[in-house]
């Protein structure tokens, strides 16, 4: 699996056009990174996992980012030695929100499963922090080789000119390298679960390849981006022992778990695109922004209520308490709500920051009442087993 994915990385480097994007240039030979671009064509729409695109304007807009990279003086990246700082940009860790996206998912099931398998909480958070630092690595990964596929385009975009793989101060071999070191991590952190785990990972990585294609040709690439990003929902199950093909409940729990999971993936990243719809429209890029801006509200409303009735289901299936209905149901339809009706749609900053926090908001709400659910649960179990032993 790895060599397959080292040798597609591999055809990158080898070829000039390697995004799935085809490209003018914008002058015959590159321009210094000082320079200011003369050129009326300038970027726009960029997404957190790779939405880089071209317009045409008819006046160069003057830049709002500086055309000379100034090393961070502030934050965790001005704390790491000068040589580190290009590959902590390049896996975007002073930007977090994505990687607590990916967990999450991670968590829920991990929680949800707990009860099922009567674990002990020292073991539930064991794996959730080997699910914690999978995150980190893979949602790195899944940066670098993004960087990778658009090394061709970000030099001439404002945005994103000033990238470690763009700005040349990491090497496209350099960077390849640091993405196999990355994945062999990742399998590092997959191999402390248990086997099953790694057969029910494997298919993820097909969804991963399909989303960079999936925004260029369809208005709802959200939809393939939670298909993705909602895949740790099933891996809690296995991860403690619980086998989804003997068990019908735990099946059943881990499907209506993970479509939760999607249709959550689907609003908040609804809410992100709402920042790039005018460019979006401009450039021709699709997005379910942009397809329903005239009811997005409405469309987010019947978002958070089927992910709120999956996540429901999800507990009868496994017998969850009132913890887990009135803390998490509960905690995610009221979240949810007040989200939906404060969030300025056609406010960026505003978008921004519903959708860096939201993943604390309603990710928190539904983890305390998972959280909740299983240690009233596994302590009134540990109790009622100390009384049977005592009569």
């Amino acid at each position: 699996m790895l060599s397959v994915g080292c040798l597609v990385l591999e055809s990158l480097l080898q070829t000039e056009g390697g995004s799935a994007l085809s490209y003018t240039r914008l002058s015959p030979t590159p321009r210094p990174l000082s320079l200011q671009l003369s050129t009326p064509r300038s970027l726009i729409a960029y997404h957190t996992t790779s939405k880089l695109l071209t317009q045409t304007t008819t006046t160069p807009a003057p830049s709002p980012l500086p055309q000379i990279y100034t090393p961070p003086s502030t934050g965790l990246l001005s704390l790491l030695p000068p040589s580190w700082v290009p590959y902590a940009e390049l896996i975007r860790l002073d930007k977090p929100a994505g990687t607590y996206y990916l967990y999450l998912p991670c968590l829920f099931s991990t929680l949800l499963a707990a009860p099922l398998s009567h674990s002990p909480p020292s073991t539930v958070l064991t794996y959730s922090l080997l699910f914690l630092s999978g995150a980190i690595i893979m949602r790195g990964a899944g940066c670098t080789i993004n960087d990778l596929w658009d090394r061709n385009l970000d030099p001439h975009v404002t945005r994103t000119r000033l990238r470690p793989i763009a700005r040349r101060a990491i090497t496209p071999l350099n960077a390849l390298l640091f993405t196999g070191a990355q994945l062999l991590t990742g399998l590092a952190i997959l191999l402390q679960f248990p086997t099953s785990c790694f057969y029910y990972a494997t298919p993820s990585l097909l969804l991963v390849t399909l989303y960079p294609l999936a925004k260029r040709v369809t208005y709802y690439p959200q939809f393939v981006l939670g298909l993705t990003f909602s895949w740790g929902a099933i891996l809690g199950f296995p991860a403690l022992g619980v086998d989804l093909l003997s068990n019908t409940a735990a099946l059943t729990a881990a499907g209506l778990l993970y479509g939760s999971n999607v249709a959550w993936t689907v609003l908040y990243d609804m809410i992100y695109a709402h920042q790039d719809i005018k460019d979006d429209a401009k450039a021709g890029i699709k997005s379910i922004a942009l397809k329903h801006d005239k009811e997005t509200k409405q469309v987010l409303t019947g978002l958070a209520v089927v992910q709120v009735a999956l996540l429901a289901g999800a507990g009868v299936a496994t017998g969850a308490g009132p913890a887990f209905f009135i803390g998490g149901c509960g905690g995610a339809a009221a979240t949810l709500g007040f989200m939906i009706k404060r969030v300025n749609l056609k406010s960026v900053k505003d978008c921004w920051w519903w959708f860096v926090n939201g993943c604390w908001i309603t990710g928190g709400a539904i983890s305390l009442g998972l959280g909740a659910d299983y240690l009233v649960r596994y302590y009134s179990e540990d109790e009622k087993a100390v009384e049977k032993e005592e009569q």
